[in-house]
């Protein structure tokens, strides 16, 4: 995905990296709760504390689960956890956290707070919301929706498993920030990230509409969001309006709600995972999430869109949608959540899948985990 890649990415050492089994296979008919864990509010590890939790990706080949924070070095510099987690098909016992890394710039520093690149200028200030670990060589890439604000567009990174950066993917120029009404809107950018199963390209989802892509979802209404595969020398190669559900519920006199895509997986090579995330603020102020997963086709009569300029036109033919769970049919408290990944097969062959809560290090949130069995469609085994 990046044009400054070395040798060691030719397509030859590509063409020798074998798709990894069941990969291609992978399909999704429903999820089954198998258990919930959470980590206590603020927890201080290793010196940082413990919250913002927005990416989440497992690594097959060590068994670890590497987890992003989105603070943007406000309480500790920006960070990635490393974590085991205990649980089979009948329950799911323990989160532990084994490692805290940072994210690193191209000099080598950490990322700085908004407040000390205000007095000095430098650096840039990373919004994190996903990352993923490479399937062809472990390395790890991870997003920022940027800062509108002061200038930041947002990104996609490359970087070592001990933080320290290896590049980054030329954006397209329809996703930068400007001082007009076009390109990315502020916190609501490149919120979802996840490889093609084969490694070769990579899935990039909006968060919400690019402002000449048309409104915001309301109550009344639902919009469309990018969703788009680059390969690894930052080439689109497809790209596809997502439809984003209306906000399920209307915000009490005064008060805010949204919804949008928090994150995204890729099931096969032509199907992605959609988790559709929605908060609405009652009369009192308090706050209720929405969440739903749906199943992205990706084609299947769709228009490609990357030539559109601005959705908000019409002309076009969304990617279709199914849904696969209703979140709020599980009888839980939910709360943010916005990371989502497939993790080791459980002893029966399906798939399991986490999905985990960016608490926002409120008082009144917590971070939280929850995890599924995948259950294949009728006749595949995953």
């Amino acid at each position: 995905m990046k044009r400054y890649l070395a040798a060691a990415w030719c397509a030859a050492s590509l063409l020798s990296v074998p798709l990894a089994a069941g990969a291609a296979e992978r399909t999704v008919s429903s999820l089954r709760l198998i258990g919930e864990q959470r980590i206590p509010h603020r927890l201080d590890f290793q010196g940082t504390v413990v919250g913002g939790l927005s990416g989440v990706d497992y690594d097959p080949a060590s068994g670890a689960w590497l987890l992003a924070s989105d603070d943007r070095s406000a309480l500790s510099p920006a960070r990635f956890y490393s974590a085991r987690l205990d649980y089979d098909g009948a329950a799911f016992r323990s989160v532990t956290l084994t490692g805290v890394a940072t994210f690193k710039q191209a000099d080598g520093s950490n990322y700085p707070s908004v407040k000390q690149y205000d007095v000095n200028k430098t650096g840039d200030v990373p919004d994190i919301e996903a990352l993923r670990i490479d399937p062809l060589d472990g390395t790890v890439w991870y997003t920022s929706e940027g800062d509108r604000k002061r200038g930041f567009d947002p990104f996609v990174r490359h970087m070592r498993r001990d933080g320290a950066y290896l590049g980054a993917v030329q954006l397209p120029e329809m996703f930068r920030v400007s001082r007009e009404e076009k390109g990315s809107r502020d916190n609501l950018s490149f919120e979802g990230l996840s490889f093609a199963p084969d490694g070769r390209s990579m899935w990039v989802a909006m968060e919400s509409p690019l402002y000449q892509d048309g409104p915001l979802p309301t109550p009344a209404g639902g919009a469309f969001v990018r969703i788009s595969r680059m390969d690894r020398d930052g080439r689109m190669l497809e790209q596809y309006a997502y439809p984003v559900d209306a906000i399920p519920a209307a915000p009490g006199p005064g008060k805010v709600a949204d919804n949008g895509v928090s994150e995204i997986v890729a099931v096969n090579q032509r199907s992605l995972l959609v988790l559709e995330r929605s908060a609405v603020q009652d009369a009192a102020g308090a706050y209720k999430n929405y969440i739903r997963l749906y199943e992205m086709e990706a084609g299947g009569g769709a228009s490609d869109v990357r030539g559109v300029e601005a959705l908000a036109g019409g002309g076009f033919r969304p990617a279709a949608k199914r849904l696969v769970l209703d979140l709020n049919t599980l009888g839980i408290r939910l709360d943010n959540l916005e990371a989502m990944s497939f993790g080791p097969k459980l002893a029966n062959g399906h798939d399991s899948l986490l999905i985990v809560s960016d608490d926002n290090f409120g008082k009144d949130q917590v971070t939280q985990f929850l995890l599924f069995e995948v259950i294949p469609k009728s006749g595949m085994l995953n």
